[in-house]
């Protein structure tokens, strides 16, 4: 008998018969001897329309209310969820993110989960019932409703089964599993049978959204298997675990391209120590995470230009802040770019292998791409470059690394 702890999308549940399905799923791993969690999100486009309705009501919606407002769609589809396995004579019961303990920090509409008591789940299960979890959510020390950011469910999912050290965590989605980048890009695009848990961080922090970062994170720290497939089919998925030797002799595992990235460019800094500090302080006192940073200085002058990215959604509360910062420092001016791009190129093998950086530009300046920053790690590199030019560079980085073999 296994604990399994399984995630729906929104279109998992993006309808009633979607719902239904979902309950046959679930119910079909009970009957073969296991417990069962899920974790839901809410409806397909629900998130969206309620974001929709909130910004017709106002134009900067109070974050305390947003995360009242958005957690409503979970609570539905877990109710639903529920009476769908009810009605196949199976018992189950729904549960909010504060009903099972989920408590979390203070930072409303991004908010990280500190502990979770899981209490009311392991009641459940004791009794034989299938608990359906509103993912996305939780409260923090206020009893204030928080909520986890996008693609938070499968942050909750994780941390669930970290918390009752369940035996598997299956990510259920629209596609069979992680790809080597986005199909819709790259038709050759393949599945991957398995991923270290450091490539799949990177690829979901670098725009692939087959999974939330956190969830990973979450995974590789209590080392959780996750698989993550497709809810349409039983087609096998992708298995996230920890890096093995098979793995290390494969150079690159992917590629991956990030459209929600604006640069912000703070010019003619006085170049001085603690500059850079007082403006990444008051960015990050704002709980906005920034990206890529670029510093460049010049020679003849005691100045220096400062850009880093941050997410669309992020910017211009960031372009606020760097231009309240800038006025205080003397610079003089600030600028702001959303038509960018990030595109990367992500790989364990990467560690033990040269040439890779070089063999990017190469091939990025064959199609004539300009590259405007550049990031690296042990395991990554990334460039910016502008947003017109991202299916291009995706296609022909896929091609110059085979990854279609």
């Amino acid at each position: 008998m296994a604990l399994i702890v399984q995630k729906y999308g929104g279109s998992s549940v993006a309808n009633t018969d979607r719902i239904k399905a979902v309950a046959e799923r679930v119910v079909a791993t009970a009957k073969q001897g296991n417990k069962v969690i899920v974790v839901v999100s809410a409806m397909a486009g629900e998130t969206d329309k309620l974001i929709r309705i909130a910004h017709e009501i106002t134009d900067a919606p109070d974050e305390r209310e947003m995360d009242m407002l958005l957690s409503s769609g979970e609570r539905v589809t877990s109710a639903l969820t529920a009476m769908a396995i009810q009605s196949m004579g199976y018992k189950s019961v729904s549960f909010t993110g504060r009903q099972v303990g989920i408590i979390t920090d203070s930072a409303h509409t991004k908010a990280m989960i500190e502990r979770i008591s899981a209490e009311r789940l392991v009641k459940a299960i004791n009794e034989d019932k299938i608990p359906v979890v509103a993912g996305f959510q939780g409260i923090d020390e206020s009893s204030d409703v928080t909520t986890l950011g996008r693609g938070g469910s499968d942050t909750t999912a994780v941390a669930i089964a970290a918390a009752l050290k369940a035996d598997l965590c299956e990510i259920y989605t629209d596609v069979d599993g992680v790809y080597t980048t986005d199909p819709r890009i790259v038709k050759e695009a393949r599945k991957l049978d398995k991923i270290s848990y450091d490539e799949m961080l990177e690829m979901a922090s670098l725009g692939a959204k087959i999974l939330h970062g956190r969830s990973v994170e979450f995974a590789k720290k209590y080392n959780v298997p996750l698989v993550v497939r497709s809810s349409f089919n039983y087609n096998p998925g992708t298995l996230i675990i920890k890096e093995d030797e098979d793995m290390e002799k494969i150079v690159v595992s992917g590629v991956a391209a990030d459209k929600n990235q604006a640069r912000i460019t703070i010019m003619g800094v006085p170049d001085k120590p603690g500059i850079a500090a007082n403006l990444f302080d008051a960015i990050a006192n704002a709980n906005i995470v920034v990206d890529i940073i670029v510093q460049n200085i010049s020679s003849d002058t005691k100045a220096t230009d400062i850009s880093f990215t941050v997410s669309k959604a992020d910017s211009k509360k960031a372009f606020e802040i760097t231009k309240d910062v800038s006025d205080k420092l003397g610079a003089k001016g600030v600028n702001m770019n959303t038509d960018v791009a990030k595109v990367s190129i992500i790989g364990v093998g990467m560690v033990s292998h040269f040439g890779v950086a070089a063999k990017i530009f190469e091939t990025l300046a064959k199609e004539g791409i300009n590259i405007m920053m550049i990031s690296t790690s042990e395991i990554k590199v990334s460039c910016v470059i502008d947003v017109k030019d991202t299916e291009k560079a995706v296609k022909t980085l896929h091609d110059a690394f085979n990854l279609a073999k």
